[in-house]
């Protein structure tokens, strides 16, 4: 088992008022039923641009956080909450959407790159370029032709990959506890 300090969560997203129900906002959905799990609720902060919550777990304290602006800018609201309560990129674990996995499929990854995802890509933006951070990749899918990826996962997902995404997240959430926190 890999042991890390995790003092951050982030589930990146696009703001949740238009784009709450779509595939590039699945890293937020698993936020919502970890804190859920422990009976807690996200509260809107704007000084972070998002919604926070913290959970006690193992008698630590973690931070939630789900930005609540565009996906391509998610680094300001993560960098924000970062500097306030000093916590450095390899101390978060980053969960978000991932074309390249099928629908409710998830792997866990560590490293320094952002996979071509425009919000790890902001995000990383505003740390140094090789500190190594924990992600958790949920998969959505990928369209057939590379110009429908905007549209894709901007678009909520079929009843199907739904169906496939939700129960991933809950079989996965139990790991995922186990193995950050």
């Amino acid at each position: 088992m890999l042991i890390c300090k995790i003092k951050l969560v982030v589930g990146i997203s696009n703001p949740n008022k238009y784009y709450g129900e779509t595939r590039h906002n699945v890293g937020s959905w698993m936020l919502y039923s970890l804190v859920n799990r422990y009976k807690e609720k996200f509260i809107k902060n704007k000084k972070f641009f998002g919604f926070v919550s913290n959970v006690i777990l193992k008698k630590k304290k973690i931070k939630f956080l789900i930005p609540n602006i565009y996906m391509n800018i998610n680094g300001r609201s993560v960098f924000s909450v970062a500097s306030y309560y000093n916590i450095s990129l390899s101390e978060m674990l980053i969960i978000h959407d991932d074309i390249d996995l099928f629908p409710g499929d998830i792997k866990i990854k560590y490293g320094i790159g952002h996979g071509g995802h425009n919000g790890l890509r902001s995000i990383k933006s505003y740390f140094e370029k090789k500190i190594y951070f924990h992600r958790v990749r949920i998969g959505i899918g990928r369209p057939l032709f590379k110009d429908q990826i905007s549209k894709y996962v901007l678009d909520k997902p079929s009843k199907n990959e739904h169906f496939l995404i939700v129960n991933s997240i809950k079989r996965n959430i139990l790991e995922i506890e186990n193995r950050f926190f």
